[in-house]
Protein backbone atom coordinates (compact mmCIF):
# COMPACT_ATOMS: atom_id res chain seq x y z
CA UNK A 1 0.00 0.00 0.00
CA UNK A 2 1.34 3.40 -1.05
CA UNK A 3 1.71 6.19 1.46
CA UNK A 4 0.04 9.41 1.86
CA UNK A 5 1.80 12.49 0.15
CA UNK A 6 0.74 16.06 -0.36
CA UNK A 7 1.28 17.38 -4.02
CA UNK A 8 3.42 20.44 -3.60
CA UNK A 9 4.98 22.66 -6.58
CA UNK A 10 8.67 21.72 -4.90
CA UNK A 11 7.97 18.00 -4.24
CA UNK A 12 8.13 14.85 -6.56
CA UNK A 13 4.61 13.78 -7.26
CA UNK A 14 3.45 10.22 -5.53
CA UNK A 15 4.04 7.53 -7.38
CA UNK A 16 1.39 5.08 -8.39
CA UNK A 17 1.52 1.79 -6.58
CA UNK A 18 0.69 -2.05 -8.27
CA UNK A 19 -2.04 -2.11 -6.32
CA UNK A 20 -3.55 1.17 -7.23
CA UNK A 21 -3.36 0.30 -10.53
CA UNK A 22 -5.07 -2.95 -10.27
CA UNK A 23 -8.25 -0.66 -8.12
CA UNK A 24 -8.48 1.91 -10.64
CA UNK A 25 -9.19 -1.26 -13.22
CA UNK A 26 -11.77 -2.97 -11.08
CA UNK A 27 -13.64 0.51 -10.44
CA UNK A 28 -14.02 1.08 -14.35
CA UNK A 29 -15.76 -2.06 -13.79
CA UNK A 30 -17.98 -0.44 -11.42
CA UNK A 31 -16.76 -3.52 -9.07
CA UNK A 32 -14.69 -1.68 -6.86
CA UNK A 33 -12.67 -3.41 -4.75
CA UNK A 34 -14.18 -3.92 -0.89
CA UNK A 35 -10.95 -2.94 0.67
CA UNK A 36 -9.60 0.95 1.25
CA UNK A 37 -8.84 2.85 -1.97
CA UNK A 38 -5.08 3.55 -2.04
CA UNK A 39 -4.12 7.28 -1.07
CA UNK A 40 -2.04 7.96 -3.78
CA UNK A 41 -4.93 7.21 -6.45
CA UNK A 42 -7.16 9.91 -4.40
CA UNK A 43 -4.25 12.39 -4.09
CA UNK A 44 -3.68 12.62 -7.18
CA UNK A 45 -7.44 13.00 -8.11
CA UNK A 46 -7.77 9.78 -9.99
CA UNK A 47 -10.76 9.18 -8.58
CA UNK A 48 -13.23 10.45 -5.97
CA UNK A 49 -15.36 9.67 -3.18
CA UNK A 50 -18.74 10.67 -3.63
CA UNK A 51 -21.31 11.47 -0.99
CA UNK A 52 -22.62 7.53 -0.56
CA UNK A 53 -19.07 6.46 0.08
CA UNK A 54 -18.84 5.02 -4.10
CA UNK A 55 -15.53 5.68 -5.26
CA UNK A 56 -15.53 7.45 -8.89
CA UNK A 57 -13.01 6.87 -11.28
CA UNK A 58 -12.04 10.32 -13.24
CA UNK A 59 -10.21 10.06 -16.96
CA UNK A 60 -6.73 10.90 -16.86
CA UNK A 61 -7.08 13.55 -19.29
CA UNK A 62 -9.25 15.86 -16.86
CA UNK A 63 -6.85 15.00 -14.28
CA UNK A 64 -4.15 16.14 -16.25
CA UNK A 65 -5.69 19.66 -16.49
CA UNK A 66 -5.79 20.04 -13.18
CA UNK A 67 -2.43 17.78 -12.43
CA UNK A 68 -0.34 19.21 -15.27
CA UNK A 69 -1.45 22.72 -16.22
CA UNK A 70 -0.21 24.19 -13.05
CA UNK A 71 3.24 22.57 -12.97
CA UNK A 72 3.61 23.57 -16.89
CA UNK A 73 3.08 27.23 -15.76
CA UNK A 74 5.26 27.01 -13.16
CA UNK A 75 8.33 25.73 -15.47
CA UNK A 76 7.38 28.55 -18.16
CA UNK A 77 7.69 31.22 -15.32
CA UNK A 78 11.01 29.74 -14.65
CA UNK A 79 12.06 29.69 -18.14
CA UNK A 80 11.24 33.54 -18.35
CA UNK A 81 12.98 34.18 -15.02
CA UNK A 82 16.01 32.55 -16.31
CA UNK A 83 16.13 34.22 -20.01
CA UNK A 84 15.84 37.62 -17.90
CA UNK A 85 18.81 36.40 -15.50
CA UNK A 86 20.86 35.66 -19.04
CA UNK A 87 20.42 38.81 -19.94
CA UNK A 88 20.48 40.82 -16.91
CA UNK A 89 24.22 39.27 -16.45
CA UNK A 90 25.54 39.46 -19.77
CA UNK A 91 24.58 43.41 -19.76
CA UNK A 92 26.46 43.36 -16.74
CA UNK A 93 29.34 41.47 -18.48
CA UNK A 94 29.61 43.49 -21.44
CA UNK A 95 30.36 46.86 -18.97
CA UNK A 96 32.76 44.55 -17.05
CA UNK A 97 34.74 43.80 -19.97
CA UNK A 98 34.37 47.29 -21.53
CA UNK A 99 35.91 48.67 -18.06
CA UNK A 100 38.32 45.86 -16.79
CA UNK A 101 39.68 44.82 -20.77
CA UNK A 102 42.64 47.71 -20.85
CA UNK A 103 44.50 46.28 -18.23
CA UNK A 104 43.00 42.38 -17.71
CA UNK A 105 43.53 42.22 -13.77
CA UNK A 106 41.23 42.18 -11.35
CA UNK A 107 41.75 43.13 -7.37
CA UNK A 108 40.03 40.24 -4.92
CA UNK A 109 39.78 41.77 -1.35
CA UNK A 110 38.98 39.14 1.67
CA UNK A 111 40.58 35.69 2.28
CA UNK A 112 37.26 34.07 2.31
CA UNK A 113 36.27 35.50 -1.49
CA UNK A 114 39.19 34.59 -2.53
CA UNK A 115 39.42 31.18 -1.41
CA UNK A 116 35.85 30.98 -3.05
CA UNK A 117 37.01 32.19 -6.28
CA UNK A 118 39.93 30.23 -6.59
CA UNK A 119 37.94 27.22 -5.49
CA UNK A 120 35.51 27.99 -8.31
CA UNK A 121 37.99 28.91 -10.98
CA UNK A 122 40.24 26.08 -10.02
CA UNK A 123 37.35 23.52 -9.79
CA UNK A 124 36.44 24.20 -13.47
CA UNK A 125 40.17 23.52 -14.48
CA UNK A 126 39.59 21.78 -17.67
CA UNK A 127 43.44 21.17 -19.29
CA UNK A 128 46.52 22.46 -16.87
CA UNK A 129 47.05 23.91 -13.43
CA UNK A 130 50.25 25.38 -12.77
CA UNK A 131 51.02 26.65 -8.94
CA UNK A 132 53.81 27.75 -7.35
CA UNK A 133 54.07 27.31 -3.07
CA UNK A 134 56.57 28.99 -1.62
CA UNK A 135 57.16 29.52 2.25
CA UNK A 136 57.69 25.84 3.39
CA UNK A 137 55.59 23.04 4.66
CA UNK A 138 51.98 23.81 4.46
CA UNK A 139 49.10 23.18 7.23
CA UNK A 140 47.46 19.83 7.91
CA UNK A 141 43.84 22.01 7.74
CA UNK A 142 44.98 23.53 3.88
CA UNK A 143 46.11 20.46 2.63
CA UNK A 144 42.98 18.22 3.89
CA UNK A 145 40.90 20.63 1.66
CA UNK A 146 43.15 20.84 -1.08
CA UNK A 147 43.77 17.12 -1.62
CA UNK A 148 39.99 15.81 -2.32
CA UNK A 149 39.62 18.72 -5.22
CA UNK A 150 42.82 18.02 -6.81
CA UNK A 151 42.75 14.48 -6.79
CA UNK A 152 39.07 14.85 -8.47
CA UNK A 153 41.08 17.22 -10.79
CA UNK A 154 43.97 14.56 -11.38
CA UNK A 155 41.56 11.95 -12.13
CA UNK A 156 39.85 14.11 -14.90
CA UNK A 157 43.00 13.93 -16.84
CA UNK A 158 44.31 17.37 -15.94
CA UNK A 159 47.87 18.06 -16.17
CA UNK A 160 49.29 19.56 -13.05
CA UNK A 161 52.52 20.87 -12.12
CA UNK A 162 53.68 22.73 -8.56
CA UNK A 163 57.02 23.86 -7.56
CA UNK A 164 57.89 23.85 -3.48
CA UNK A 165 60.88 24.73 -1.71
CA UNK A 166 63.67 22.06 -0.57
CA UNK A 167 62.38 22.94 2.73
CA UNK A 168 58.63 20.91 2.23
CA UNK A 169 61.13 18.02 2.10
CA UNK A 170 61.28 17.58 5.52
CA UNK A 171 57.46 18.49 6.53
CA UNK A 172 55.73 14.97 7.05
CA UNK A 173 52.15 16.65 6.17
CA UNK A 174 53.20 18.10 3.11
CA UNK A 175 55.46 15.66 1.94
CA UNK A 176 52.34 12.88 1.95
CA UNK A 177 50.43 15.31 0.32
CA UNK A 178 52.72 15.30 -2.10
CA UNK A 179 52.77 11.51 -2.58
CA UNK A 180 49.37 11.36 -2.87
CA UNK A 181 49.08 13.84 -6.06
CA UNK A 182 52.11 12.55 -7.85
CA UNK A 183 50.54 9.05 -7.49
CA UNK A 184 47.31 10.30 -9.20
CA UNK A 185 49.67 11.70 -11.98
CA UNK A 186 50.91 15.01 -10.88
CA UNK A 187 54.34 16.55 -11.23
CA UNK A 188 55.96 17.91 -8.20
CA UNK A 189 59.11 19.67 -7.83
CA UNK A 190 61.05 21.64 -5.19
CA UNK A 191 63.64 24.18 -5.38
CA UNK A 192 65.70 26.19 -2.70
CA UNK A 193 63.82 29.76 -3.46
CA UNK A 194 60.62 30.24 -5.10
CA UNK A 195 59.84 33.67 -6.52
CA UNK A 196 56.38 34.14 -4.69
CA UNK A 197 52.76 32.36 -4.60
CA UNK A 198 51.21 31.60 -8.38
CA UNK A 199 48.10 29.50 -9.57
CA UNK A 200 47.60 28.88 -13.28
CA UNK A 201 44.22 28.16 -14.81
CA UNK A 202 44.39 26.76 -18.33
CA UNK A 203 47.09 29.44 -19.41
CA UNK A 204 43.98 31.84 -19.17
CA UNK A 205 43.54 32.94 -15.58
CA UNK A 206 46.40 33.44 -12.89
CA UNK A 207 46.36 34.69 -9.12
CA UNK A 208 49.21 36.13 -7.42
CA UNK A 209 49.68 37.69 -4.07
CA UNK A 210 49.01 41.96 -4.35
CA UNK A 211 52.83 43.03 -3.52
CA UNK A 212 51.46 46.04 -1.99
CA UNK A 213 49.32 44.62 0.46
CA UNK A 214 51.40 43.54 3.61
CA UNK A 215 48.23 41.47 5.60
CA UNK A 216 48.05 38.67 2.06
CA UNK A 217 44.14 39.51 2.17
CA UNK A 218 44.13 40.81 -1.52
CA UNK A 219 45.06 38.77 -4.52
CA UNK A 220 45.43 39.63 -8.65
CA UNK A 221 43.35 37.60 -10.70
CA UNK A 222 44.98 37.94 -14.05
CA UNK A 223 43.42 37.45 -17.47
CA UNK A 224 45.72 39.95 -19.81
CA UNK A 225 47.23 37.07 -22.44
CA UNK A 226 50.27 38.57 -22.29
CA UNK A 227 50.71 38.71 -18.49
CA UNK A 228 49.80 35.23 -17.98
CA UNK A 229 52.51 34.20 -21.07
CA UNK A 230 55.51 36.17 -18.78
CA UNK A 231 54.28 34.29 -15.65
CA UNK A 232 54.35 30.80 -17.35
CA UNK A 233 57.84 32.17 -18.60
CA UNK A 234 58.86 32.87 -14.98
CA UNK A 235 57.45 29.27 -13.89
CA UNK A 236 58.75 27.40 -17.03
CA UNK A 237 62.25 28.69 -16.18
CA UNK A 238 62.27 27.54 -12.04
CA UNK A 239 60.84 24.70 -13.31
CA UNK A 240 63.44 23.49 -14.94
CA UNK A 241 66.21 24.07 -12.08
CA UNK A 242 63.68 22.58 -9.59
CA UNK A 243 64.45 19.18 -8.57
CA UNK A 244 62.14 15.77 -8.73
CA UNK A 245 60.88 14.73 -5.51
CA UNK A 246 61.97 11.02 -4.17
CA UNK A 247 59.37 9.00 -2.59
CA UNK A 248 61.63 6.06 -1.41
CA UNK A 249 62.09 6.04 2.52
CA UNK A 250 65.25 6.78 2.64
CA UNK A 251 64.58 9.99 0.83
CA UNK A 252 62.60 12.01 3.38
CA UNK A 253 65.88 13.91 4.51
CA UNK A 254 68.06 13.00 1.66
CA UNK A 255 71.72 15.44 1.33
CA UNK A 256 70.33 17.25 -1.39
CA UNK A 257 67.91 18.76 0.55
CA UNK A 258 70.66 20.19 3.34
CA UNK A 259 73.37 20.52 0.50
CA UNK A 260 71.12 22.79 -1.55
CA UNK A 261 69.39 24.68 1.67
CA UNK A 262 73.36 25.28 2.70
CA UNK A 263 74.73 26.73 -0.96
CA UNK A 264 71.02 28.65 -1.02
CA UNK A 265 71.75 30.10 2.55
CA UNK A 266 75.62 30.73 2.08
CA UNK A 267 74.41 32.54 -1.06
CA UNK A 268 72.12 34.58 0.61
CA UNK A 269 74.39 35.51 3.53
CA UNK A 270 77.23 36.30 1.34
CA UNK A 271 75.32 38.84 -0.66
CA UNK A 272 74.67 40.47 2.74
CA UNK A 273 71.17 39.54 3.84
CA UNK A 274 70.61 38.93 7.66
CA UNK A 275 69.10 36.12 8.86
CA UNK A 276 65.55 37.35 9.41
CA UNK A 277 65.67 37.74 5.55
CA UNK A 278 67.05 34.75 4.46
CA UNK A 279 64.35 32.36 6.25
CA UNK A 280 61.44 34.54 5.26
CA UNK A 281 62.91 33.80 1.14
CA UNK A 282 63.66 30.58 2.10
CA UNK A 283 60.49 29.47 3.87
CA UNK A 284 62.45 28.26 7.10
CA UNK A 285 62.86 29.69 10.74
CA UNK A 286 65.81 32.30 11.50
CA UNK A 287 66.86 29.23 13.69
CA UNK A 288 67.69 26.80 10.90
CA UNK A 289 69.28 29.59 8.87
CA UNK A 290 71.79 29.95 12.32
CA UNK A 291 72.01 26.62 12.65
CA UNK A 292 73.16 26.08 8.60
CA UNK A 293 75.41 28.98 9.32
CA UNK A 294 77.20 28.19 12.12
CA UNK A 295 77.80 24.42 11.10
CA UNK A 296 79.40 25.90 7.84
CA UNK A 297 81.35 28.27 9.73
CA UNK A 298 82.53 25.11 11.66
CA UNK A 299 83.34 23.48 8.76
CA UNK A 300 85.17 26.21 6.98
CA UNK A 301 86.78 27.36 10.60
CA UNK A 302 85.56 31.03 10.73
CA UNK A 303 84.91 32.93 13.82
CA UNK A 304 82.70 35.41 12.20
CA UNK A 305 80.44 36.29 9.30
CA UNK A 306 82.90 38.05 7.69
CA UNK A 307 85.21 35.44 7.82
CA UNK A 308 83.12 33.01 6.75
CA UNK A 309 81.79 34.91 3.70
CA UNK A 310 85.29 35.81 3.13
CA UNK A 311 86.52 31.74 2.98
CA UNK A 312 83.52 30.79 0.94
CA UNK A 313 85.00 33.19 -1.64
CA UNK A 314 87.66 32.23 -1.54
CA UNK A 315 87.53 28.84 -1.35
CA UNK A 316 85.12 29.69 -4.61
CA UNK A 317 82.65 27.08 -3.01
CA UNK A 318 79.36 28.73 -4.27
CA UNK A 319 81.13 29.07 -7.88
CA UNK A 320 81.19 24.79 -7.83
CA UNK A 321 77.80 24.01 -9.70
CA UNK A 322 78.22 20.47 -7.37
CA UNK A 323 76.69 20.21 -3.87
CA UNK A 324 79.08 21.34 -0.43
CA UNK A 325 81.35 18.08 0.45
CA UNK A 326 78.96 15.28 2.29
CA UNK A 327 80.92 16.60 5.14
CA UNK A 328 78.99 19.85 5.81
CA UNK A 329 75.24 17.07 6.39
CA UNK A 330 76.33 15.00 8.18
CA UNK A 331 74.96 16.47 11.86
CA UNK A 332 71.96 17.55 10.19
Amino acid sequence: MCTNQDIEADTPLPELCEEALTFYGEALKGHPPARECPECLLSLGFVRQGSDDQIVPIPPALVANTLLTPMEETIEHTQRALVSARTTVHQVEEVYRAVASDSGVRVIRGTDLIRATLASVVGSCQEELLTAQPGGGRSPEILSRALPRELSLLEGGIRQRTIYQHTVRSHGPTLAYMERVSAAGAEVRTLDEVFDRLIVCDRKIAFVPDPAEERRDCALAIEHPGLIRYLIGIFDHAWERAVPVDYAPSAHRPSLLANETRRAILQLMVNGYTDETIAGRLGMSTRTVATHIRKASEMLGSRSRAQLAYLIAKAALLDDETAPPATATTHE
